[in-house]
């Protein structure tokens, strides 16, 4: 049984000819051929989420585990609009999502109709492509431009880079009509990409590498990449090369520098220029570290050099030369091959850095008080290897920075748009299909913002939450400027007494709390091995106590 509207149909027949399954569905009315099309269709996962916000950001969770495109699907109207904040993010971090919305026909915009707006191209700032499919196909010209139009659409959600690909669908009434009779269509495959590396490119860059002495290789957010990993650590033993990674870069190796801020804060004006290096290579989408680009925006490089499938002029620095259009992992294993080792003293320069301020941290961190920074550093000492780690924006992913990396730990974090919102929804998506055990740290204003991400009935026993709660946005007691501001606590901080405790019981999440080290200890284990549910540890700190506890810390490393 499918929907009688043969546009949909079609789409989604060819949907699962493509090998996808997994749908999320928002509950409407104008989407209902739309229902009635991939929830009766026995091989397509069909999941319903009320929150189309949420939905869309479980949605992105789930492609960005199982590495395929996840459709949503919603209703007419502003339910459209919804959806903007998890397209953005996927459009700036590179995930597949199809994006299916149900609309009036034309006859019927902007004539009063209800739940109606107009939503042709309503994405059009953060979305790779936007198609409509016509209202009727009965010819077979109109027939054959739908599945050409389909067919591209599925394609372009994952080439030559993923991302974000919408189609809105009229459809007229009546609209909850059925038939048994499903409207087929040809799969299209895409041409495939290019993957031919240019070595007259290789052999520039390698020749320039060649003859410097001070070269510096930074990853920005990546997934894991076994073959980017290794030809990283084989460049990593050039002597004037130095890696510079973060956590949800997700490379690991002995002589990466990955506590950036650590080792940045503590490079003094007189410092600068020996480390300031003469050429950058970089992959990969958003760094965190503000501290890293704001001394290489005023230390600029000779050269700068930007690596990505799509060619992306990311030049986050202030100094590109030029995007390399290829592959990470094929053209930094190609510059391997021609780079030589050099008598350069850079990279030991930065890796005596790099050890002298985490002893320094691991000093300052035995003898300070109890606070956020002493939290994530139990925290994250505690979490076992082989998980998946999930760090909410504002604190909690600029806090993990100061760890570096745990081998056999996946890292994300919704930094493409680095908004709050939207962190529970896409580590419970991303946790579905996960047989690890996934761990959310997140900040109490990005939990209570993202609430209703517990509002849906798939929630694992493998997914824990940990809600850092210090009574507001505490990033805003450490910025200069907000912290010293007579607006601080109304309308920077939004200081608060809100728990999550009622909201977990509302939704069945087991909860637990801690706000001190001794309760912390006594129940972290058990909120870990918990199997039978999902479970939420609230940890309440003392946000007068957090900045200060952060300012000291780097004063300390700067010593």
């Amino acid at each position: 049984m499918t929907s009688d509207k043969k546009n949909i149909s079609l789409l989604a027949d060819i949907f699962v000819k493509k090998g996808l399954s997994n749908i999320v569905i928002s509950p409407g009315s104008r989407n209902a051929p739309i229902i009635l099309s991939f929830v009766n269709n026995k091989k397509v996962n069909a999941f319903s989420i009320v929150d189309e916000r949420s939905a869309a950001f479980f949605a992105l969770g789930m492609s960005l585990q199982t590495g395929m495109t996840t459709a949503i699907a919603c209703t007419s109207g502003s339910a459209v609009l919804n959806y903007a904040s998890a397209i953005s993010e996927a459009y700036y971090q590179k995930v597949p999502l199809l994006v299916l919305t149900a609309d009036r026909p034309s006859h019927l915009i902007n004539v009063g109709d209800g739940q109606t707006i107009n939503q042709t191209n309503v994405f059009n700032n953060f979305i790779k492509y936007s198609y409509q499919l016509p209202e009727n196909i009965d010819g077979i010209d109109e027939f054959r431009s739908a599945e050409k139009t389909i067919n591209e659409a599925i394609n372009n959600c994952m080439f030559p880079e993923p991302g974000p690909v919408h189609i809105n669908i009229p459809f007229d009434e009546p609209i909850y009509n059925t038939t048994n009779e499903v409207i087929t269509g040809a799969v299209i495959n895409p041409l495939e990409p290019d993957c031919n590396i240019d070595t007259l490119k290789v052999k520039e860059i390698a020749d320039r590498m060649n003859g410097s002495a001070k070269i510096m290789i930074i990853g920005g957010q990546n997934k894991p990449d076994n073959r980017l990993n290794l030809s990283l650590k084989r460049l990593s033993l050039k002597n004037n090369i130095i890696i510079l990674s973060e956590t949800t870069t997700n490379i690991v190796g002995d002589n990466f520098i990955d506590t950036i801020d650590n080792v940045v804060s503590a490079i003094s004006d007189e410092d600068a220029l020996a480390f300031k290096p003469e050429i950058i290579i970089s992959f990969g989408e958003q760094v965190v570290s503000k501290m890293l680009k704001k001394y290489l925006r005023k230390n600029k490089p000779d050269f700068h050099w930007h690596i990505s499938a799509s060619g992306d002029k990311m030049d986050t620095y202030f100094s590109l030369t030029e995007a390399v259009k290829c592959d990470n992992a094929k053209f930094l294993k190609a510059l391997e091959d021609r780079v030589e080792q050099s008598n350069s003293s850079y990279s030991a320069l930065w890796k005596a850095r790099y050890q002298n301020v985490n002893a320094k941290r691991e000093f300052y961190l035995g003898n300070t008080m109890y606070s956020d920074l002493k939290v994530f550093d139990y925290v994250l000492k505690q979490l076992p290897q082989n998980i998946n780690i999930h760090l909410g924006n504002s604190t909690p992913v600029r806090y993990n920075q100061l760890f570096g990396c745990k081998p056999g730990i996946t890292y994300n974090s919704n930094r493409g748009v680095s908004g709050i919102d939207g962190h529970v929804s896409t580590a419970a998506g991303y946790s579905y299909y996960s047989k690890e055990l996934n761990v959310l740290i997140t900040g109490d204003l990005g939990f209570l913002y993202d609430s209703n991400g517990l509002m849906n009935h798939y929630l694992k026993p493998n997914f824990k939450i940990i809600v850092i709660n210090n009574s507001g946005g505490g990033i805003f007691r450490f910025i200069p400027g907000p912290d010293t501001s007579p607006n601080l606590e109304n309308f920077f901080e939004v200081k608060h007494n809100w728990t999550a405790e009622y909201i977990c019981s509302n939704f069945g999440v087991n909860y637990l709390k801690a706000d001190s080290m001794d309760s912390l200890q006594s129940v972290f284990n058990d909120f870990l091995n918990n199997s039978s549910s999902c479970s939420l540890l609230e940890i309440f700190t003392p946000n007068e106590v957090n900045g200060q506890v952060l300012r000291e810390y780097f004063q300390h490393l700067a010593e």
